[in-house]
């Protein structure tokens, strides 16, 4: 609590510094109140306003949010600390980092041909072989392929945009429940999440139509593998979000396909025909390596404008070591094969596993991609439960806005056989919470 960390400070850049300490060291961890504005003025000698705009950058900054009278507390996610996945305890499963199977990674052999000497890799950032190796890529899915360009990964190119094309306290409609690095992402940026229900075919119209009616200024979603839930746009899904989005020609449409070719779900995209302001992306480190930070995007020319500005200003350019890498492995025959097996694998677990919860009673949420969402009553109950037999699956909350508890359980390195006996370790674990908080 606040009351156990000493924040100091005359100006509002001093106090507010005090508190990012705090927050940065760990006294002052998720959801610690800070005291009331006239209260910490007192205590500091300082103005109300003071304290007032302190409070202010640190909300701008992500670091703490206000809950109305509930005060200003520090974020669940906050900004300047690094929130990482708990480690795996010693003798378990580990199901819950959502990594592919290593078996079905091809070897990352540096390109034998090296960038030669000293060139001006700004001025020609991306290589034209790896360009239209990647119109290649996008154009049978119907992604319109006019404007490509290249990112450090998914997260480094929905960041880069967000942080361009929005201001501190604008809105974004995230999935919910969502993948929670882009949910962090969000706040980190000082941004606000709006949450859109997902099902079983991704984003749900009535949420997206109550999200634009709120005021967003961009949609971040995936049309297939939905992480955590699985969904992946139908037909008749994806047109009615398209008549949405039609009607808010303003809004920036942030689409990550981050399973892609391993999904085992055809892409129905928004771009073709839908918003007037688009981004679709789409990363190797699934089915190439995650040592690979590498992600190709298609988008309309503004965006492409101001993504590529803002890089030239950063980091230049993606290396052409790796530009180099990436184009010999998305070319190369016996690669294309290897990730088809993968492709034919993750689809074969995931199957695996839902036949063997449903079974069992057991209802579970995974129409594509590599994890099942299975809602349970207790989280906490659900996932200790299940470390007590052996399994390590991942808690819902840090993938959750408003959307119920769940559990994400990663299946890519699990095999049928080990699917029968986790769905029946489940059940025990299930019915044994339920007979302790009631059904």
């Amino acid at each position: 609590m606040a009351t156990q960390y000493g924040i100091s400070g005359t100006t509002a850049k001093g106090i507010a510094a005090s508190v990012e300490q705090g927050v940065a060291d760990g006294a002052l961890g998720p959801g610690a109140a800070l005291p009331p504005v006239r209260r910490l003025a007192d205590d500091l000698g300082v103005s109300p306003g003071t304290v007032a705009t302190a409070y202010k950058e640190l909300r701008r900054r992500g670091i703490v949010v206000t809950r109305g009278r509930g005060g200003t507390v520090v974020a669940a996610v906050p900004a300047v600390a690094s929130r990482r996945p708990p480690k795996v305890p010693e003798g378990l499963r580990d199901l819950a980092g959502g990594h592919p199977d290593p078996e079905l990674l091809p070897a990352l052999v540096p390109p034998s041909r090296l960038s030669p000497g000293v060139r001006s890799h700004r001025s020609t950032p991306r290589l034209p072989r790896l360009e239209e190796a990647v119109r290649d890529w996008l154009r049978p899915d119907g992604v319109p392929v006019e404007h490509v360009t290249f990112a450090h990964g998914a997260l480094d190119l929905i960041g880069r945009l967000l942080s361009v094309e929005l201001r501190p306290g604008d809105a974004v409609a995230m999935e919910d429940p969502g993948y929670h690095h882009l949910l962090d992402l969000v706040t980190a940026l000082g941004l606000r999440s709006v949450p859109v229900a997902v099902d079983d075919e991704g984003v749900r119209p009535d949420a997206l139509r109550a999200a634009v009616r709120a005021g967003v200024r961009a949609l971040v979603c995936s049309p297939r593998a939905q992480n955590p839930y699985g969904g992946c746009f139908s037909v008749a899904r994806r047109d009615e979000l398209v008549g949405i989005l039609r009607d808010a020609p303003e809004l920036l449409v942030v689409e990550n396909d981050h399973a892609s070719v391993v999904a085992d779900a055809s892409l129905r995209t928004l771009t073709s025909d839908g918003p007037a302001r688009w981004v679709h992306v789409r990363t190797v480190s699934k089915f190439l390596g995650t040592d690979l930070r590498w992600a190709a995007a298609a988008c309309d020319a503004t965006t492409l404008a101001r993504h590529d500005g803002r890089l030239l200003l950063t980091s230049g350019w993606v290396s052409h070591l790796l530009q180099e890498t990436v184009h010999g492995l998305l070319t190369d025959d016996g690669t294309r094969a290897l990730v088809t097996r993968a492709r034919e694998t993750y689809s074969l677990r995931r199957g695996a596993l839902v036949r063997e919860l449903a079974a069992r009673g057991i209802a579970a949420h995974g129409v594509s991609g590599m994890n099942l969402w299975v809602p349970v009553r207790d989280e906490s109950a659900a996932v200790n439960g299940l470390r007590s037999c052996g399994w390590w699956v991942a808690a819902g909350a840090r993938f959750r806005l408003a959307s119920g508890p769940g559990v994400r359980i990663s299946v890519a390195e699990l095999e049928p056989p080990d699917a029968a006996r986790l769905a029946s370790d489940f059940a025990l674990v299930l019915g044994e919470s339920e007979a302790t908080y009631g059904g």
